[in-house]
């Protein structure tokens, strides 16, 4: 098995970029972050920071463990509530988060708001993780299309999201799949899938003679696609396995 990766995060048109990416690879185990912050007086900084260093530091201690992904959203969300007291900004420090695991026996990945994972087995799109919000809520009952999410007036209005207390575990975990050669995953912040289609990411993907070359191109696409407009941060993670 043969792992390439691409990692970009950009502040579009904004002052700050609130997106955070991480990786960390050990052993054939690999682990990919990103997080995109909210919340007021610009500290989803902070928050996207504390989630992806909290994880990764996880990552490098435990390995791609049983419970990893589990734990690490667990010791995240506690750590987001210990400084929104420390700092008394309890709706300030505020983040989704998604990660991805691969190792030469298994794949797993979770999420929480609306960062995405998509998934695309031998350049076909196959699925995305369904984002914590409105308009997917909508999408569920049938009211209006996955497309029609992107250009939704509710389309920032999240139902979870770290920093949130929980009744419940607010993120999902998928199955474990085993690693195929031919596949590709894209981990995205709204930032950027909202303005790039999945017709697009395939046809890049079809293109595309590497990883780097597939990302470049998708970046392009939402650069493009940006322009005239208020950008929000947009961040990525593309991965194949050959």
């Amino acid at each position: 098995m043969m792992v390439t990766y691409h990692l970009l995060s950009n502040k579009g048109s904004r002052r700050k970029n609130e997106d955070r990416i991480g990786s960390y690879i050990w052993n054939q185990e690999y682990c990919f972050a990103l997080a995109d912050g909210l919340g007021g007086h610009e500290k989803g900084d902070l928050a996207s920071k504390i989630v992806i260093d909290t994880s990764i530091d996880s990552f490098k201690k435990e390995g791609f463990s049983q419970f990893y992904i589990r734990e690490a959203f667990e010791l995240s969300q506690e750590r987001l509530l210990q400084e929104q007291k420390r700092l008394q900004m309890a709706d300030d420090i505020k983040t989704t988060l998604v990660l991805l695991c691969i190792s030469e026996k298994k794949i797993e990945w979770g999420h929480i708001g609306d960062s995405r994972l998509y998934l695309f087995k031998n350049k076909k799109y196959v699925s995305h993780t369904l984002d914590h919000s409105v308009p997917q809520m909508l999408v569920n009952i049938g009211e209006i299309t996955d497309k029609e999410i992107r250009n939704h007036p509710d389309r920032s209005h999240l139902l979870r999201v770290m920093g949130i207390e929980w009744d419940r575990p607010g993120y999902n975990i998928s199955e474990a799949i085993d690693p195929e050669s031919g596949m590709a995953f894209l981990l995205a912040s709204d930032g950027f899938w909202e303005l790039i289609e999945e017709e697009d990411m395939v046809k890049c993907l079809k293109k595309a003679r590497d990883i780097h070359e597939w990302m470049n191109q998708m970046e392009k696409i939402v650069i493009k696609n940006g322009q005239g407009k208020d950008m929000d941060n947009y961040s990525a993670i593309g991965v194949w396995i050959k």
